[in-house]
């Protein structure tokens, strides 16, 4: 049964808040949000720009001129940035090929992830249940080994989330959508700045029946914090997410299913009633920032995050235990080396599961005459911890031209157990690992931007993946964990950045030599295939953006178009079942755009498109599923003092049938097996904001 929607709370909220707004001996403190917004926008621009690599800048602002729903909205027309919704929370979310081996509704791999530059993303992966976009201020991505500086070693880099402070939120915002097949958000905010103290809070809803049959969900949650500058010297920061979600489960289709009936629900999914229950994720961390001199600064970071899962997907039920506690501590200091201006970093973060993580699992459909519904099957534990000390020098060599040298070490341990039945195994893993990285970055001219970088990637397996990799079963159950290598990858890349008669742009190139990436594997011959370490493969792409400005005059308005397109050519090199096959998972073209006009009042109107080419659906490459191509249009009104907005988000004007994600099978021999997530038909929604400035 669903949690009920906090409907009657949120109106007392909002009648509430409207009741302090009207009274006139109560004054809400003014800030200059708009200014605010610009200039920490300005400086993360800045702070980007000095990388020597590919990287993604996020407003929100932007965003919020359309329905939000899910990340996917959040990562849409960003070069090099795959993500895919499976109509709920879950997406697939793949940097450089990481994570291609995910299904929408798992926990994330490849891409370190960050609220407030505080770690998300443990040992066990990245959990989507926190993801509200709504909260949010503006993204910060940074694609491949470009995340260095933020301790991230994974081969799809760090994304880094920021929410909405005191000092970029309105004293009082409402927000409503609502739209097709029963989608309804609603959102209450505040945030102010009261002398040295500034805090943020939002409380958010939504509901949705889904595209498919038995796909329905609900979310509810609270995001805040709180800062107090205490001196000039000295501030810190308190932050607390708390997030429930439920979804029914529909279940991936065949292509023919997708092309006749994409609606449909997968027909075992739907006899098991299978549904993803997380019953409520809480992320609570501090920031403290020590301003040393005017040179350099401490900070010191603390992060709690309990996530506990309870998986109704299969015949078995699965109640999950996740705990982590994480640290982190970064040091940065500018400095003159040897007459040349220096940009010194040296951070440690580590990461661990606490000793309650854990699961235990259940028959929910009865199989068997001697295991009734409730019989307790498994009972599993796992522990990991990630460390990593990481430091790193940007060096003037000569005006413009800087060098970027870095090394990271990381600790890791995997310890994976099955304590019921009692002849289940125990798997313990500790291995250091290296990444050392070197780039170039040449400001050719205040307009143009070159940069080249060379790295190393480390990416350990996840504890559960010890055990669920395991070809060792008891009653079809895996009991004995087995061993796994860290997956590890080399990266050339190249790139320009800048601005020209045709707009802003960016351009990079990169080239991984990938080693024992963990893929869908046959580890015994004819058992299904599990995560493990694969042969060598191939990770190579171009990544492109521009945004232009076509056309405009003051008195009449003018015509934009924000382009982004990813070349992603993955493939196995030589390997001993599939050759030079490409990697399943992942369309090698992906192209989105918006043609959009705006006129001085305030109005706007747009026409997007998304592109995507066929994507092989198995390692064998027996069976792709489809290419396609949508069509969408955007009309709204932004007022000019900043306080109402209003919009229309029309999607698959043509209400075309497609595959939005792909989970890779092994070998289907040709056949057409159900893998894919339909992509959403045509759909209406609309939107309301009004903040109380």
């Amino acid at each position: 049964m669903r949690p009920t929607l906090p409907r009657s709370s949120l109106a007392l909220l909002i009648s509430c808040a409207a009741s302090v707004q009207a009274s006139d001996g109560i004054e809400l403190g003014q800030v200059l949000i708009q200014e605010q917004e610009q200039s920490e926008l300005q400086d993360a621009r800045e702070r980007l720009n000095q990388v020597p690599g590919a990287t993604n800048l996020i407003d929100m602002q932007r965003v919020e001129q359309g329905r939000v729903a899910s990340n996917q909205d959040v990562l849409a027309y960003q070069p090099g940035v795959f993500a895919q919704s499976a109509g709920n929370d879950g997406i697939k979310l793949s940097i450089r090929g990481s994570g291609i081996n995910r299904a929408p509704g798992s926990h994330g791999s490849g891409v370190y992830t960050m609220f407030d530059g505080l770690p998300l993303t443990g040992p066990g992966g990245t959990p989507y249940e926190l993801f509200e976009p709504l909260w949010l201020s503006r993204a910060e991505v940074l694609r491949g080994a470009n995340g260095f500086d933020r301790g991230a070693l994974a081969l799809g880099g760090a994304i880094d989330y920021i929410t909405h402070t005191g000092h970029d939120a309105a004293p009082l915002q409402v927000r409503y959508e609502l739209g097709s097949r029963g989608y309804a958000k609603r959102q209450i905010s505040s945030g102010q700045v009261l002398g040295d103290l500034d805090y943020y809070v939002a409380l958010t809803d939504s509901e949705y029946d889904g595209y498919q049959e038995h796909s329905s969900g609900s979310s509810k949650g609270i995001a805040a914090n709180v800062g107090y500058r205490f001196s000039p010297s000295l501030e810190t920061r308190f932050y607390l997410r708390y997030r429930e979600t439920e979804n029914d489960l529909a279940g991936r289709l065949t292509k023919a299913q997708i092309k006749h009936d994409p609606r449909a629900a997968n027909p075992l999914y739907l006899s098991r009633d299978a549904s993803r229950p997380q019953p409520g994720s809480t992320w609570l961390g501090n920031k403290t920032t020590f301003f040393l001199d005017e040179d350099s600064r401490l900070e010191a970071g603390l992060v709690y995050h309990d996530y506990p899962m309870d998986l109704r997907e299969g015949a078995n039920r699965l109640k999950v235990a996740y705990s982590d506690v994480s640290g982190t501590l970064n040091y940065f200091r500018r400095d003159t080396l040897f007459g040349h201006e220096s940009k010194t970093t040296i951070g440690w973060r580590t990461t661990k599961h606490l000793p309650n993580s854990g699961a235990s699992e259940f028959v929910r459909v009865q199989s068997r005459p001697d295991m009734p519904v409730g019989t307790r099957t498994r009972d599993f534990s796992y522990q990991g911890s990630d460390s990593v000390v990481h430091v790193g020098n940007e060096l003037e060599l000569i005006p413009d031209l800087w060098l970027t040298s870095g090394l990271a070490m990381i600790y890791t341990r995997r310890e994976s157990a099955v304590t019921y039945p009692e002849n289940g195994g125990k798997v313990s893993q500790h291995d250091w690992d290296y990444a050392p990285r070197l780039g170039l970055r040449y400001d050719l001219s205040p307009s143009l931007q070159l940069y080249g970088n060379l790295s190393r990637s480390v990416e350990p397996p996840h504890p559960w993946a010890l055990i669920w990799s395991s070809p060792t079963r008891v009653n079809g159950l895996q009991t004995q964990p087995i061993e796994m290598q860290n997956q590890t990858a080399t990266t050339l890349e190249l790139g320009a950045r800048g601005d020209a008669p045709i707009g802003s742009w960016d351009l990079a190139w990169y080239y991984s030599d990938v080693r024992h990436e963990l893929l869908a594997v046959e580890i015994v011959p004819g058992l299904p295939a599990a995560e493990f370490n694969a042969s060598p493969t191939v990770h190579q792409g171009v990544e492109a953006g521009l945004d232009s400005l076509l056309w405009e005059r003051a008195a009449v308005g003018k015509l934009s178009l924000r382009q982004a397109y990813t070349f992603s050519d993955f493939h196995y090199r030589d390997d001993d079942v599939f050759g030079d096959n490409r990697l399943p998972g992942i369309p090698m073209h992906y192209y989105q755009a918006e043609l959009r006009f705006d006129l001085p009042s305030g109005f706007y109107a747009g026409l997007n498109t998304q592109m995507a080419s066929k994507v092989q659906v198995d390692y064998a490459n027996s069976y792709p599923a489809d290419a396609y191509a949508l069509l969408g249009a955007t009309l709204g009104y932004n007022a000019p003092k900043q306080d109402w907005q209003t919009w229309i988000d029309l999607r698959n004007l043509t209400n075309k049938r497609y595959a939005a994600t792909v989970t890779p099978g092994y070998n289907d021999n040709g056949k057409d097996v159900a893998h894919s997530t339909p992509g959403e038909g045509f759909g209406v929604y609309a939107g309301v904001s009004y903040s109380f400035r």
